[in-house]
């Protein structure tokens, strides 16, 4: 009995221990964010006939868009440039093909003049038809170019009316095309097929789809939507690894995709200084139906093939997306001239496609890489990721020991006090 609690507070004390030290790891971080092209965005305002409907807020829909489109002017971060486009603001005939045709650039794209803007949008009155499809392909133009976050936020009330033009696969062939532009859209008090057409529209460019039914929305939601575009972003830069480290493409600190088959093996090579820390994280995706039960590892080798550190993770088939990562710090060197050290990092998953699925191309693979300011004590780190915590795991088994001395003892005493009695 003696022995079973004293085993008991020992292993309490480790779990605390192990708790206590990934719960507070250490390690100084150095954010290292590199300059970014400014950010644009362009607002398009569908200003068509319906647009005079009275059901927000007592008011019509159109002076619900001003008052949110003065606000948001008012709050645009600096950085930001920004546009506005409308749709059915001009032609006030029954021409189709004219109507289609209605879209122009109130505000062009660029350094914001508040009084201008307000100005321009302060003259709109609903008017006619309803192209959103060309409209879009009109914005994309607006906003090509650049290598900044491009955002177009799309406000409307209705379906889009000059079909076959269908802004659905307008947005898919802008999503194509890979110019990384996302399309965020707000339905005014719409039926179902408008939110179907926004929600698709959003979805195609991994946008965002809201129903807006009252003043305050529409305007909180349009300024988190240019808000978010001065945001970094890392962009993803394409890499293919190789078979083996020696053949692996060099990388620095940045975001990269990569594609890798079915129980593939592929390597990069990251180049490490003294007193620099090495953090990696990879998150293969699922993209089709595979077994159940796989897993994904990440490991840092030295050239020769020595294992420094690993990071792995097993998934059972309830998510689509698996992730793991590692750190390892390289120590300071005395050497000032001392070389950078070549760290190989090996990313191999055990997924198997399930009966009838292709296997090829790759299942995604997106590789993080951040090279940064090692800590004080680099050694400690990459033990378990508990860092300096050693020391606490150090001290409180030592105190689960003694505590389970101690209670073994007076365990022990009450029992020779029960036999004398």
């Amino acid at each position: 009995m003696i022995t079973r609690q004293r085993l008991a507070a020992g292993v309490c004390a480790l779990l605390a221990a192990l708790t206590a030290g990934i719960a507070f790891p250490a390690g100084a971080v150095a954010d290292e964010t590199a300059a970014q092209a400014a950010p644009k965005v362009e607002l398009v305002l569908d200003v068509s006939g319906s647009m005079r409907a009275n059901d927000i807020d007592g008011g019509s829909r159109m002076a619900a868009a001003k008052q949110a489109f003065n606000e948001v002017l008012d709050a645009t971060p600096e950085e930001v440039q920004l546009g506005i486009r409308t749709l059915g603001a001009n032609y006030h005939g029954n021409d189709r093909k004219t109507g289609c045709k209605d879209t122009a650039q109130l505000y062009p794209v660029g350094t914001l003049d508040r009084t201008e803007a307000k100005a321009a949008v302060a003259t709109l009155t609903p008017t006619g038809w309803t192209p959103i499809g060309p409209a879009l392909l009109k914005a994309a133009a607006d906003l090509d170019g650049g290598d900044g976050t491009r955002r177009i936020v799309l406000i409307s009330d209705g379906e889009d009316t000059c079909q076959p033009l269908d802004p659905c696969e307008v947005a898919r062939e802008i999503a194509a095309k890979g110019v990384g532009l996302t399309i965020d859209t707000l339905g005014l008090v719409p039926d179902a097929k408008t939110r179907d057409q926004l929600s698709c529209i959003a979805d195609a460019t991994g946008g965002t789809y809201t129903s807006v039914q009252h003043k305050e929305e529409l305007t909180d939601r349009v300024g988190q939507l240019v808000d978010r575009a001065a945001d970094p972003v890392a962009t993803p830069v394409a890499v293919e690894g190789a078979d083996a480290c020696a053949k692996a493409p060099a990388l620095k600190s940045g975001l990269y995709t990569d594609r890798e088959e079915f129980a593939q093996h592929r390597w990069y090579r990251v180049d490490v200084e003294p007193g620099k820390e090495l953090r990696a994280s990879v998150s293969v995706a699922a993209d089709r139906t595979v077994n159940p039960d796989y897993g994904v590892l990440l490991r840092a080798v030295t050239v020769h093939g020595r294992e420094i550190v690993r990071g792995e993770a097993a998934g059972n088939g309830r998510t689509d997306v698996i992730s793991t990562g590692l750190r390892y710090p390289k120590a300071e060197s005395d050497d000032e001239d001392a070389p950078a050290e070549t760290v190989c990092l090996q990313v191999s998953n055990s997924f198997s496609a399930a009966s009838g699925v292709k296997t090829t191309p790759g299942m995604p693979l997106e590789l993080t890489v951040d090279v940064v300011d090692g800590p004080d004590q680099a050694s400690d780190v990459a033990s378990f990721g508990l860092g300096r915590g050693w020391w606490l795991l150090g001290a409180l088994v030592v105190i689960g020991f003694l505590a389970g001395v101690l209670w073994g003892w007076i365990s022990r005493l009450r029992i020779a006090v029960w036999r004398t009695n």
